[in-house]
């Protein structure tokens, strides 16, 4: 048994899309959230750059006593996990893509044509074709970075034509070309969009990352016995910049208001230590 609250950070509100399945499916667990919503988005920016903000943030989760962190970014999954384990081998650091690309391996057939969307710095990384090659080598995988899609989300624009037609823009030609029946949401922004691309692509089969690291989650905390059990702690959601769009976000993938949220300003002498 373990109490202390997992860790889940983002470079802004996207990673929020891993919570609801995590609450729904382990109640007893508590979150701290950390959304750099100051300098998001990461997807363009220079690998060191990311690698840089990414130590900061997990440095700020271990100060609050996290039993586990989650890398709910595919950016900073591709680029800086393996860096994050390595400076804390004794806590466990669980990325988004792998679990992802273990689901795509053992359902897809060779016959499938599966398409990745990510930033441009996921998709450049290629770490969704390699995990899933690597699992299952037969299998056809593409890819194309859809890099206008967080800023929007982060705006809010999504229930609306911009959105429908920047959508539309980046998937329209990549779909037809490669014949794609299979996409995966390879940036945790991108589920809040879901309904928008279902509804213009009725026949994609959709993966969602942040529903299947959730199963990841719940293996790790199986085998290592760190359920937690009457857990005293709070759910705490913080952002570098609490800005009206990340409170409204949080209130529209919770469908409530009674969640804890904190404004930590990001430097590195009050988070990096």
């Amino acid at each position: 048994m373990d109490n202390r609250p997992i860790g889940f950070f983002d470079s802004g509100l996207g990673g929020l899309t891993c919570i609801p399945s995590l609450m729904k499916d382990m109640p007893c667990e508590k979150i701290v959230y950390f959304g750099d919503t100051a300098r998001t988005p990461y997807g363009s920016k220079a690998t060191t750059t990311i690698r840089n903000f990414s130590m900061q943030i997990a440095d700020f989760l271990v100060q609050n006593n996290v039993k586990m962190i989650v890398i709910a970014c595919n950016t900073v999954s591709a680029t800086c996990l393996e860096d994050i384990q390595f400076k804390y081998p004794k806590i466990p650091v669980i990325g988004i893509i792998s679990p992802a690309a273990e689901k795509i391996s053992s359902r897809s057939c060779p016959d499938n044509k599966i398409g990745i969307i990510g930033t441009k710095v996921t998709i450049e990384s290629k770490a969704y074709e390699k995990s899933i090659k690597k699992l299952n080598a037969n299998l056809n995988v593409f890819s194309t970075p859809c890099p206008a899609f967080v800023p929007l989300i982060e705006e809010g624009i999504i229930k609306n034509d911009i959105m429908d037609m920047t959508i539309k823009y980046y998937l329209d030609d990549f779909i037809l070309e490669n014949r794609i029946d299979t996409l995966v949401l390879g940036c945790t922004h991108y589920p809040l969009i879901r309904s928008n691309i279902e509804r213009i692509y009725k026949d994609l089969k959709i993966i969602n990352p942040s529903e299947e690291i959730v199963h990841r989650i719940k293996k790790c905390l199986e085998e290592k016995d760190m359920f937690a059990k009457g857990s005293d702690y709070e759910n705490v959601f913080y952002a570098s910049d609490l800005s009206e769009n990340f409170v409204n976000m949080i209130e529209r993938i919770f469908n409530a208001t009674d969640v804890n949220i904190k404004f930590k300003n990001l430097d590195i002498e009050t988070v990096g230590g």
